[in-house]
């Protein structure tokens, strides 16, 4: 339920830190926000432009700082998103009124800008280069960017459990593992590190600073929804989509160990009925993975090709957790909500017992025009949520199981 009445939609535009004057308040035709996991959130406003009078106004120019706020009347509005103008694209029409749209994005466009070429590591005196820990690579990155990162506390820990199994079982390839950034934008760095850490990075509008909160949340983390929409009452619209296509059990790679002259099989999948990972290495000379993994896995791995032994735990991440949460996704609407936003959960109801139940909201777009506000949002139901058929009660999260056969 929204703490607001639903029958005043508002909302509020600043720029540099000044409410629309009347002359450009007056001649806003639209207003449409859009949050997502796959960039950055933007704002387009759309405005007509009669006589020309706004094309060269100073507050509509380029790199203003630009802050909206939506909600109801007549309680306080929420500020869902702080940015910086970044296009300005009028139109010259044949007949009718001119218009003029602008076009707004949040801190993460600055991060997309320019391609660099680094390492991150230690040197230790007599042992060599060591690579710095991811959380230490979001930190200096997102730093130089002018962004506060926030990794959530168990962020990333796919990846170290894995990488360090790795590890213990080869030390010798401790420092093949060295995070490298080749030209490539500090954006695609950390959009790669998140994919492999299983986070989700986004920019948190709510935190203080505005605008300038990196955050990298953790997929595994805390399932409780935002809020609960049911069909036929405040949820409008819902489609949803189940495809099997790309189902996997697990995805492996084959890595050869030149100073020992072995081939090993590094595996990780997800086990459907205890809702936790998996890991297991073993030499390719035990025999094929259908025979080590059991009936399972039977022609349900997918292979990959990894650069090397200390990164194919990383690799293996980056392809297996998309193709996890890619079964079950959908789409629907609902009145305007601002709370609808990018990684938040939804509790859907009344869809039936294989749809209904939670959602991560992938993207969602907002809209403001004649017909009044409206919330569309994109959604994905994933594989360690708990399923409407079998609640879990226990809050327990899921975990990693590990298996050597060295």
């Amino acid at each position: 339920m929204a703490r607001y009445p639903l029958y005043a939609p508002s909302y509020k535009i600043r720029l540099d830190g000044t409410p629309l004057p009347p002359e450009i308040n007056s001649a806003i035709s639209s207003v449409t926000w859009d949050t997502g996991m796959k960039g950055a959130d933007r704002v387009e406003l759309g405005l007509a432009n009669v006589s020309l009078r706004l094309l060269d106004h100073p507050l509509l120019a380029v790199d203003r700082e630009f802050r909206l706020s939506v909600g109801y009347a007549p309680d306080p509005l929420d500020e869902v998103f702080v940015g910086e103008i970044t296009g300005v694209e009028p139109t010259f029409p044949s007949g009718g009124v001119p218009s003029l749209r602008i076009t707004a994005q949040d801190y993460l466009n600055r991060i997309s800008k320019g391609k660099k070429d680094r390492a991150f590591r230690v040197a230790i005196p007599t042992i060599g280069n060591f690579p710095l820990p991811d959380p230490v690579v979001v930190g200096l990155v997102a730093g130089l960017d002018g962004l506060l990162p926030e990794p959530d506390a168990a962020g990333g820990v796919l990846a170290t459990l894995i990488a360090l199994a790795s590890y213990l079982a080869f030390p010798q390839f401790a420092q093949s593992g060295l995070r490298q950034q080749v030209n490539e934008s500090d954006f695609d760095l950390l959009s790669k590190i998140a994919q492999e850490s299983g986070w989700e990075m986004f920019i948190d509008h709510s935190a203080d600073p505005k605008g300038r909160v990196l955050r990298f949340q953790f997929i595994f983390g805390d399932p409780t929804p935002t809020m609960s929409l049911a069909w036929g009452t405040d949820l409008i619209d819902f489609t949803p989509r189940l495809t099997t296509i790309g189902d996997i059990y697990g995805v492996a790679a084959r890595v050869w160990v030149d100073s020992i002259k072995t081939e090993f099989v590094i595996v990780v999948g997800w086990d459907f009925d205890k809702s936790s990972l998996s890991l297991t290495v073993y030499p390719s000379l035990i025999g094929d993975i259908d025979d080590v993994l059991g009936p399972e896995a039977q022609g349900q791995t997918v292979s990959i090709k990894p650069t090397g032994f200390a990164n194919a735990p990383r690799e293996i991440l980056t392809e297996l957790l998309p193709r996890l949460n890619s079964r079950i996704t959908g789409s629907g609407s609902v009145i305007g909500n601002p709370q609808i936003i990018a990684s938040r959960i939804l509790d859907l109801k009344g869809l039936g017992g294989q749809f209904s139940g939670l959602y991560r909201v992938t993207s969602a777009t907002h809209s403001f025009d004649s017909s009044g506000y409206r919330t569309k949002f994109e959604g994905r139901r994933e594989v360690w949520f708990p399923q409407p058929s079998a609640p879990n009660k226990s809050g327990v999260v899921p975990r990693l199981q590990g298996a050597f056969a060295v």
